[in-house]
C-alpha cells in the first residue's frame, strides 16, 4: 500500500509559471545563463522536443516545454506575444538585464530606480516572454509607497 501524499507538493509555490517555448533547449540555456536557473527535471520527447522540464530560479519553480500545437501549447512567438510578465528578484538588476541583452533579450524598459523601492527594468527574452528584473533597494511601508506613487503621478 502506498503512503498518503499531500495534494500540493511542499517544494512548490502556490502558483508555478509554466512557459511554452519554440526551442526549449535554448530557453533552458538562456535561463541558466541569465538567471542562474538550475534544471531539476527534463522529459525529452522522441522528436527532439522537450515534453516537460523543471527549473529553479532562486529556489522557486519554473516549468517549461516545447511547443505542442496538438495540445494548444503555443509559444508567444507563435501567437504574437504574451500579456503575462514574470518578476524575478536578482542581486543586480542592471547586470542581469545587460547579460540578458547580450544573450538575445530585448530591453523594453530600462533599469531604473522605482518609487516602490526597487531598481527594476523589463526585458523580453528571445522566446517572447516578458521578465521584470528587480533588486530591492529600500524597505518601504505601504504608506511611503503610496505617497511616492502619488508624488510621481503613478497612481
Amino acid at each position: 500500500m502506498s503512503q498518503p501524499v499531500s495534494p500540493i507538493p511542499s517544494d512548490y509555490t502556490a502558483v508555478t509559471p509554466y512557459l511554452i517555448v519554440r526551442d526549449a533547449n535554448a530557453a533552458i540555456a538562456f535561463y541558466q545563463t541569465v538567471f542562474g536557473a538550475i534544471e531539476t527535471m527534463r522529459i525529452d520527447g522522441p522528436d527532439g522536443k522537450i515534453g516537460h522540464a523543471e527549473l529553479r530560479i532562486n529556489g522557486q519553480p519554473l516549468m517549461l516545454a516545447s511547443e505542442h500545437p496538438e495540445y494548444q501549447a503555443l509559444s508567444p512567438q507563435t501567437i504574437g506575444g504574451s500579456p503575462v510578465g514574470l518578476l524575478v528578484y536578482v542581486e543586480d538588476a542592471d547586470a542581469t538585464a545587460a547579460l540578458a541583452v547580450v544573450h538575445g533579450a530585448t530591453l523594453s524598459r530600462p533599469v531604473a530606480d522605482q518609487f516602490y523601492g526597487d531598481r527594476s527594468g523589463t526585458l523580453v527574452d528571445p522566446f517572447g516572454h516578458h521578465w521584470y528584473v528587480s533588486s530591492r533597494r529600500e524597505a518601504l511601508s505601504i504608506d511611503e509607497i503610496q505617497a511616492r506613487a502619488a508624488a510621481a503621478g503613478d497612481c
